[in-house]
């Protein structure tokens, strides 16, 4: 009996024996049941239509919390705002999306300080998580980038699920409206979640200008992500909708305002020790923007986002909380 005959005795499903070599010459073999990655091994496009949006209520816009101690601060600006509660349902799975593209040191100031992300990790579970994922996608090699980051081993010792991302754990992008993004390959994990927290470093970057929360979702894009330069602006608005984060917390207690995104000499390094936590990731880069003197709205990704009306850039028509942790 030809083996391709069992599976084919499965109820509702049918395979050529071409398809079954094909499964199994990418290693798929006893995971055939798991229908979406059978509809992968197929060829058969699976889209998604993004994340679904999350109304979260809070007590102030933006809290902008400044001190000494990144994990100190982190919790009382989550506490200050409403608390992870609001955020992390019971049993929920959630995704914390730091900067850890960079094989540089916390020090360096080019991925997202560890002790800001051990801080949400805690959280996390102390309001009910059942998991935390943490990821990203790298730019330089992953193993020395989540290493020499801190993050991995903080992430982990909190009790994280920190993962390298696998090549065929994507799904393309969906847009109900005209985007250059439309049929882009998002990591499958960044969607399918309860809760995703955005944790980006605030930092400059020699295309953008500057990288805050809504650039560093590029962390959970596959392809080639060099195209995505081109009309960068319209890319990132449209990509910051469709995940749709739940929280977005940008770290900037040390800021790299030269030579970004990669960095490496400790001159470039400004300690601003600020933390900013909000819901509209447009309010939180504004700010962000500001704390570099620049004009939020020279910025072409908040800009786009104002367009489409992702969120709001004035400032000055904020609630903002500041607080000294």
């Amino acid at each position: 009996m030809r083996i391709e005959s069992v599976f084919n005795r499965l109820p509702g499903i049918k395979i050529s024996r071409k398809a079954f070599v094909r499964l199994c010459g990418i290693g798929l073999g006893g995971m055939i049941l798991n229908s979406y990655l059978f509809k992968l091994a197929l060829g058969k496009e699976d889209v998604s239509s993004g994340r679904p949006h999350r109304s979260v209520k809070t007590l102030h816009d933006l809290v902008v919390a400044k001190g000494e101690d990144p994990y100190l601060m982190t919790v009382k600006a989550i506490e200050a705002i409403g608390g992870m509660e609001r955020f992390v349902k019971k049993g929920g799975i959630v995704v914390i999306k730091p900067n850890i593209g960079w094989d540089r040191s916390p020090e360096q100031a080019a991925n997202t300080n560890p002790y800001v992300v051990g801080a949400l990790v805690d959280m996390c579970f102390k309001s009910g998580a059942k998991r935390v994922n943490v990821f990203d996608i790298t730019c330089n090699d992953a193993k020395l980038c989540y290493q020499n980051s801190g993050i991995e081993k903080i992430a982990r010792d909190k009790g994280a699920n920190v993962y390298f991302t696998d090549d065929w754990n994507f799904i393309k992008a969906g847009f109900d409206y005209e985007s250059p993004m439309q049929g882009w390959p998002i990591y499958r994990d960044a969607l399918e979640c309860d809760t995703f927290i955005n944790v980006p470093i605030l930092k400059s970057h020699g295309l953008t200008g500057l990288t805050l929360s809504m650039k560093n979702l590029m962390g959970v894009c596959g392809g080639s992500r060099g195209l995505m330069h081109f009309d960068i602006a319209t890319k990132l608005a449209h990509l910051t909708d469709f995940i749709k984060p739940d929280l977005t917390v940008i770290d900037a207690y040390r800021a790299l305002v030269r030579y970004g995104p990669t960095g490496g000499n400790l001159a470039d390094v400004v300690d601003m020790k600020t933390l900013i936590a909000g819901t509209d990731p447009v309010l939180c880069d504004s700010y962000a923007a500001k704390l570099m003197d620049r004009d939020p709205l020279s910025i072409g990704y908040i800009s786009q986002a104002v367009k489409i009306n992702l969120g709001n850039a004035d400032i000055s028509k904020a609630d903002i909380l500041t607080l000294t942790a």
